[in-house]
């Protein structure tokens, strides 16, 4: 049991969103990356600046002007201590240790060479703006730090106290510290506001929008792909029903055309080769009365009285064979027209034909309303199951099941059945259970074929099944909805 669609239209929609859906994700993940290396890049080179204008405004002052000066301006996001240890080179990773080149190449090109510096990148959690407003925050002066604060500068915290509120998101925490002239150490710690690395809900609407454009107009797309596949089905499917179908109309895209001219084209075809068979057939069957009449009137010139039966009886099979042979080629091809047919009419005048003749018939249900079909056709297919079911069973019981969509007549008797093997064979041309041909023990073999030609000319299906009780169940299933032959 597979999971994917049956129709192809099913099919092409789901490659359609698999790709499409991929494309956006992948799309969205490249996004994601550039634009948080855009953000780091921007933060620290806003945080270099503002580095390089506080080391000028520190140099330039006493040692206690510049305590003071350090702890006014040691405000979130970056924190400013004095005398801090000495930052340890190659404690970074590779990936940290190239974003520290960058930063330093930043920072040293707002400072200028003047005043010696080293740098490193260490992660941390974003400082968290909200936390500006927390009376329990830090006080001017103190600085702050994630969990693990405390440890040594090359450690996670970088030495920094506690005090503020963090974002559980990760992120990147420049650190930079400066000797100035008098020998001073300046440590700047500088970490990004956590709004930088919120999820970019415009960019994500964007996508989303587009995408479901994309998913519409694919829809249509597919399905005006697809619909000459559906009519050429369709088509095909009303041919085996009706041979005079209207033909396809040759339009669309070229291979659409051509499919439909090469339909048309074998209908033709198809229609002429039935055409001329049935017009041979008809001329051989008009060209044997003759001879079979010439027989039967030699035939009661005979004196002797039993050959003279002998030769009528079979003379007058012969002359059943052919025409029940022409029928069959001919199928239900004749002409008619559909119209409203009381079904519940059509059966009582058949019980009423096969009581005359000693038949025994019952009939249970009712038939909703009119069915419209060819009265004549549907006539003789159900004259061949109730027929059959008496040559085998001596009664046949009718059993009427009508709804809006289908209208389905069940045909049982009480003979001894079909081998399971066998429920098919029976309706093939001249197939017969018995190895004889007498008529009286089961006719030409073509009754049953000629029921379910004409069911199936009726967009409807004939079932035999064994019944568990004994006998055998004809069903006769008729379509009421947009199957069955237009009226005309």
């Amino acid at each position: 049991m597979t999971l994917l669609p049956r129709s192809l239209f099913s099919r092409l929609v789901l490659v359609l969103l698999v790709v499409l859906l991929a494309a956006q994700l992948m799309s969205f993940a490249i996004h994601m990356h550039e634009r948080g290396e855009l953000l780091q890049q921007a933060s620290g080179m806003q945080s270099a600046r503002r580095i390089a204008e506080i080391v000028r405004v520190l140099d330039s002052l006493g040692k206690e002007e510049r305590a003071r000066m350090a702890g006014i301006l040691s405000t979130p996001p970056m924190a400013i201590r004095l005398d801090e240890a000495p930052l340890r080179a190659g404690e970074n990773g590779a990936e940290m240790t190239a974003r520290a080149t960058m930063f330093a190449a930043m920072l040293r090109r707002f400072l200028g060479e003047e005043w010696p510096l080293e740098v490193a990148v260490a992660d941390s959690r974003p400082f968290d703006p909200g936390a500006l407003r927390n009376p329990a925050g830090p006080r001017m002066g103190q600085g702050w730090g994630g969990p693990g604060s405390g440890e040594g500068m090359g450690g996670p915290g970088m030495g920094m106290h506690s005090g503020l509120r963090y974002s559980s998101q990760p992120a990147l925490s420049f650190i930079a510290q400066v000797r100035l002239r008098d020998g001073t150490l300046v440590t700047f710690d500088s970490r990004q506001p956590a709004e930088t690395e919120n999820w970019p809900y415009r960019l994500m609407l964007s996508l989303a929008v587009l995408l479901a454009a994309v998913i519409g107009v694919s829809l249509v797309a597919v399905r005006w792909a697809t619909r000459p596949l559906k009519v050429l089905a369709d088509a095909a499917e009303e041919l085996g029903k009706d041979i005079h179908r209207p033909p396809l109309a040759e339009s669309g895209p070229v291979e659409v055309a051509r499919a439909a001219r090469a339909f048309n084209t074998m209908q033709s075809r198809l229609v002429r080769f039935i055409e001329e068979r049935t017009r041979a057939l008809a001329a051989m069957s008009h060209d044997l009365k003759t001879p079979i009449t010439r027989l039967r009137l030699r035939a009661e010139l005979l004196d002797d009285a039993s050959l003279r039966a002998k030769f009528t009886g079979d003379l007058a099979e012969m002359e059943s064979m052919v025409g029940a042979t022409l029928d069959f080629m001919r199928g239900i091809d004749t002409g008619e027209a559909a119209r409203p047919i009381d079904i519940q009419a059509l059966l009582e005048s058949l019980q009423a034909d096969l009581q005359e003749t000693g038949g025994r018939m019952s009939i249970e249900g009712n038939a909703a309303g009119p069915y419209v079909g060819r009265p004549q056709a549907l006539k003789r297919c159900l004259a061949n199951l109730l027929q059959n079911a008496i040559n085998y069973g001596g009664s046949a019981a009718v059993a009427i099941d009508d709804n809006a969509d289908r209208l389905v007549i069940r045909i049982t008797d009480e003979g001894p059945g079909i081998p399971e093997q066998e429920l098919e064979r029976v309706f093939e041309p001249f197939y017969r259970l018995e190895g004889s041909r007498n008529r009286e023990t089961g006719g030409t073999g073509l009754g049953l074929g000629i029921a379910r030609s004409i069911a199936e000319a009726h967009g409807g299906h004939l079932r035999l099944r064994n019944r568990a009780e004994g006998g055998l169940e004809a069903e006769l299933s008729l379509p009421r909805t947009g199957d069955h032959p237009q009226v005309s």
